[in-house]
């Protein structure tokens, strides 16, 4: 039987930025009822981990706790609508981002922190269903319904995410079978039919922010901010709809 998919790319909550683009979400998680909801990855933008910014005059005045809470606040958000309307929860499959991994890296430089802060501060078990890590130092990859998802999918033996000027198709002709990405905050979309008759369809899911990060400059006019909605997913093939924050925001959006 075929299926329905939410695909939701990075979503970066952060304190200085309100969260209703999580119950925008969750009111389409609501009304299309979809089998599975897979959340791509850097759901909290944890800035006050971040390693690049530490020494610098912007990292004054982050909070860990901050970060905690808005994470925490936009997951609120996203699943309640489906709870308060007591309908039955979709499949709910969580990948772990880079921006999650910070929690890793930190502790790895302070190891006196164990104990104090900690992947389980996320409650992802509480929210989803499948909670897929990093394997080592690269994005996990989980596979269902013949398509492969990883917050990143790596070029080789570098670790290096796949970047190209058509990343879709890069991630195809890599992984030779559908996959689907984020990451770059960037939305493409390809789509090929082998010899054997096999579709296979390829696709970085861009991100789900209603800001730019001050941090991403021009960068940030490059991205595309959505969900994608997979309809009649059946081994590795479906038909796909994006749809662009804006337009959520018309339809839910008070």
């Amino acid at each position: 039987m075929s299926k329905t998919y939410i695909i939701l790319p990075d979503q970066h909550a952060h304190s200085d930025h309100h969260n209703d683009r999580a119950i925008w979400a969750g009111q389409l998680i609501k009304e299309i009822k979809p089998d599975v909801v897979v959340n791509m990855g850097d759901c909290i933008d944890l800035p006050s981990l971040s390693s690049y910014d530490k020494g610098k005059r912007s990292f004054h005045g982050r909070s860990y706790k901050s970060d905690l809470d808005a994470h925490l606040d936009f997951q609120d958000k996203l699943w309640s609508p489906t709870k308060r309307a007591k309908k039955k929860l979709p499949r709910r499959i969580v990948l772990e981002g880079n921006h999650e991994h910070r929690i890793e890296r930190a502790l790895d430089l302070s190891p006196e922190l164990t104990g104090t802060l900690g992947f389980k501060d996320f409650l992802f078990d509480e929210y989803y269903d499948d909670v897929i890590r990093y394997e080592g130092g690269t994005p996990g990859v989980f596979e269902l319904d013949q398509i492969l998802f990883a917050h990143y999918f790596i070029t080789g033996v570098s670790g290096k995410p796949i970047s190209s000027e058509h990343p879709a198709y890069a991630h195809l002709i890599k992984n030779g079978c559908s996959s689907i990405a984020a990451h770059t905050h960037l939305f493409d979309y390809t789509t090929r039919t082998n010899i054997q008759g096999k579709t296979m369809n390829s696709i970085v899911a861009g991100c789900y922010q209603d800001y730019i990060n001050d941090w991403s400059g021009n960068i940030g006019r490059l991205w595309r901010s959505g969900i994608t909605v997979l309809r009649n997913v059946e081994a590795g093939d479906f038909d796909v709809q994006f749809i662009s924050i804006g337009a959520l925001k018309k339809e839910y959006g008070n």
